[in-house]
C-alpha cells in the first residue's frame, strides 16, 4: 500500500490554530485520512517539544510513533532580514532526526529570535547562514523552503522574496533537500522553471486544524525511515516518490492577482493591462502565484518534466460532500456523512484515490459518488482564489436534476 506523508503542519502553539492540534487529535485524523507519516510541526517551540518528547515513542532513528501513526520532528521558521536593498520574508520547513538534535538546534536558533513567542518563530537570520548553521549541528537535518510562490513569506514571493534561488541560499544550495510548491501552485507550474529541475517538489497541508491535514501530501511507494526519506528527496527518486497530492491550484488563495477589499479578482493578463493596480480604488494589487510564475518562467505553459514524480489533483472529501448536500463544509451534516463513509468504506484517501470506481458507485450515495469521480477526472469548475481568498469550486453540475437531499444509507 502506498505511504502517504504530510510533513508540514502546525501545533496548538502556533497563532491562529485549533486547540485540537495536539498528538491525540493529529494521530486520530491521520488514521481517518490514511496518512502514514506526519510532521509534528513547531518543534522549535520549547513547550511543544517537551510535549512531543512525553507523548511519542521512538520507532527508529528519526521516526517516532503514537497510536500506530508515524511522526517526524518538524517545524517552520520565518526568516525576516534585509538583503540586497530589500526586506526579505522567507518561510522554511526544518526536519530533524532526534530530540537531542532538536534541542541543540533550538539553542542556536534562540540567538536569532524568541522561540516561545509562536510555533512558527520569527528569526532575524539570513537563510543561507541558517542552513549553514543547521548543517554544522547535524548533516541529517533537512531544510525545505516552504510554499515557495506565496506572495508573502516565501522564496519567490512577489512581495518579499527573490527572483533567483541562488540569491537566497548562495553557496548553501546543495543543502536544500526539496522545495514545497504550496496550495496555489502545482508541479506543472513549477516545471516551467528549468532552475528547479534539480529539486524534488513536495506538497504538504500547512494545516492549522486536524481536519485539514493531508489536503496536500506526498505519496511514497512504501513505508520508509528518516534517512531513506532524506535520500529519496535529495536524489529526486522517482521510483520511490510516486506522486504528490495537490489542491487544484486555482482553489489556492493566492492563485490570481487581486485586491480583496474591493473584490477585484484578475488574471495575470488582465492585471498587466492596468499596470497591476486595482480597477476600483487604484491601489497596488497583490500579485498572485500564476503571475509570478509567468514572470520567472523560461519554459512555455504545458511543459512536462519527464524526470519528475507525478501528481494528482484532489478535493477534500468534506468539500465533495458539502457540494453534494448544498451546505457549508463545516456543517453537522457534512461531518455525519464523512464519518459514515470513512467507517463503511475506508480512509479518506482510500475513497478519493484507491477504491475502484465500481465500489465508489456501489457504496457512496449517488451525488457524492459522482462528485468523487468528477474530481478524479478533473471535471470541476473553479473561480480562482486571490489576495487571501480561497477559490470557489463547483464539483457537481448545478443544472442537473436535483436528487434526494438525504444522502446517507442510515
Amino acid at each position: 500500500m502506498p505511504y502517504i506523508c504530510d510533513l508540514h503542519i502546525h501545533s496548538k502553539y502556533s497563532r491562529a490554530t485549533s486547540k485540537d492540534m495536539d498528538i491525540v487529535h493529529l494521530s486520530k485524523y491521520a488514521r481517518i485520512k490514511g496518512i502514514g507519516l506526519l510532521g509534528t510541526g513547531d518543534c522549535t517551540h520549547p513547550d511543544w517539544l517537551a510535549e512531543l518528547k512525553e507523548r511519542l515513542g521512538e520507532k527508529e532513528y528519526g521516526i517516532y510513533e503514537y497510536d500506530n501513526v508515524n511522526f517526524i520532528l518538524s517545524g517552520e521558521v520565518s526568516n525576516i532580514y534585509f538583503k540586497n536593498g530589500k526586506v526579505r520574508k522567507i518561510h522554511n520547513v526544518i526536519m530533524v532526526p532526534s530530540f537531542e538534535i532538536a534541542a541543540e538546534m533550538n539553542k542556536m536558533l534562540a540567538l536569532h529570535g524568541e522561540l516561545r513567542s509562536d510555533g512558527r518563530p520569527i528569526l532575524s537570520f539570513e537563510c543561507e547562514k541558517m542552513v549553514q548553521a543547521l548543517k554544522k549541528i547535524s548533516k541529517d537535518i533537512m531544510i525545505i523552503p516552504a510554499h515557495i510562490w506565496t506572495p508573502h513569506f516565501s522564496l519567490f514571493g512577489s512581495n518579499s522574496g527573490f527572483d533567483r534561488i541562488e540569491e537566497c541560499f548562495e553557496d548553501q544550495l546543495g543543502n536544500i533537500s526539496a522545495l514545497e510548491t504550496g496550495l496555489s501552485s502545482d508541479p506543472p507550474m513549477n516545471w516551467r522553471l528549468s532552475v528547479l529541475d534539480r529539486y524534488c517538489l513536495v506538497s504538504n497541508s500547512d494545516a492549522h486544524s486536524p481536519s485539514r491535514i493531508g489536503r496536500e501530501a506526498n505519496v511514497l511507494k512504501r513505508e520508509i525511515g528518516y534517512m531513506a526519506l532524506k535520500d529519496i528527496l535529495e536524489k529526486k527518486d522517482k521510483e520511490n516518490f510516486l506522486y504528490t497530492i495537490e489542491f487544484f491550484p486555482q482553489e489556492g488563495k493566492y492563485h490570481w492577482d487581486g485586491h480583496r477589499k474591493c473584490g477585484a479578482r484578475l488574471s495575470p493578463k488582465e492585471s498587466a493591462q492596468i499596470n497591476n493596480r486595482c480597477p476600483n480604488c487604484g491601489k497596488k494589487l497583490t500579485v498572485g502565484v500564476m503571475n509570478r510564475v509567468e514572470q520567472l518562467a523560461d519554459r512555455p505553459e504545458g511543459y512536462v518534466a519527464g524526470d519528475a514524480p507525478g501528481y494528482k489533483s484532489l478535493v477534500p472529501l468534506t468539500e465533495i460532500i458539502a457540494d453534494a448536500l448544498g451546505v457549508g463544509k463545516e456543517s453537522i451534516g457534512v461531518e455525519r456523512e464523512f464519518n459514515a463513509l470513512t467507517q463503511r468504506i475506508g480512509s479518506e484517501f482510500d475513497i478519493l484515490l484507491f477504491k475502484d470506481k465500481e465500489e465508489i458507485l456501489e457504496k457512496c450515495p449517488p451525488k457524492i459518488a459522482k462528485g468523487i469521480i468528477n474530481v478524479r477526472e478533473g471535471k470541476v469548475n473553479i473561480l480562482p482564489g486571490y489576495d487571501g481568498e480561497y477559490g470557489k469550486m463547483e464539483i457537481l453540475d448545478k443544472g442537473e436534476e436535483k436528487e434526494e437531499k438525504q444522502l446517507t444509507f442510515f
